[in-house]
């Protein structure tokens, strides 16, 4: 409900987009809380719908992050949608893997160009960085970027969301990211800041 708010109060405009839709929960309260302060916003939902991929990567690498685990299939979500009253005209939805449903794009769907907040719940660190990829040329000043994994790791790895993340924005020229909000003991949330603007005021 707070990001909400800050994105309405800032008027920072743009479709909600959630990446891993495992259960509709967040779903569903992204829309309620958008609806409940009237922010209209379109929402998105991208998912295999199988479940997770299997680990690519020794940075994929989490005990409990095992392929085909976390599925929700595409029929169930929608049952979810409904039964949270959110209408089908709200709510778009895409099928598949990242890697081929944002690395190699069909011309045929058209999807988000302007993003006001990013819910990245995809575990694995070659599926979140595939996410940033996607996002990064859809970045713009004052959208949220949340990461719902952002403090899970295993034994020996760095892994997941918070290394993609890191790897992403450790170095990048335009943007950084100003920490939100810490939700539960899991998840984290930022500010996109375009680095010029600071720096031009400090001039």
């Amino acid at each position: 409900m707070r990001a909400f708010y800050a994105l309405s109060f800032n008027k920072i405009d743009g479709d909600y987009v959630e990446f891993g839709c495992h259960g509709g929960v967040t779903f569903a309260l992204a829309y309620r809380a958008s609806r409940r302060i009237g922010y209209r916003c379109k929402l998105w939902g991208f998912d295999s719908f199988l479940g997770l991929p299997a680990q690519k990567v020794p940075e994929d690498e989490h005990p409990r992050w095992i392929q085909g685990t976390y599925h929700t299939g595409l029929n169930d979500f929608h049952n979810i949608c409904r039964k949270n009253h959110i209408p089908r005209s709200a709510y778009e939805v895409v099928p598949g893997y990242y890697d081929e449903t944002l690395v190699n794009q069909d011309s045929s769907v058209n999807l988000p160009l302007n993003v006001c907040m990013a819910y990245v719940d995809c575990d694995l660190y070659s599926s979140a960085l595939a996410v940033l990829r996607f996002l990064l040329p859809r970045l713009k000043h004052g959208m949220i970027l949340a990461f719902d994994d952002y403090y899970c790791w295993s034994s020996t790895q760095v892994s997941g969301e918070r290394r993609a993340c890191t790897e992403v924005f450790a170095n990048n020229v335009d943007w950084r990211l100003v920490p939100y909000i810490q939700y539960g003991w899991h998840g984290m949330s930022f500010v996109t800041e375009k680095k010029g603007l600071l720096h031009s005021s400090l001039d």
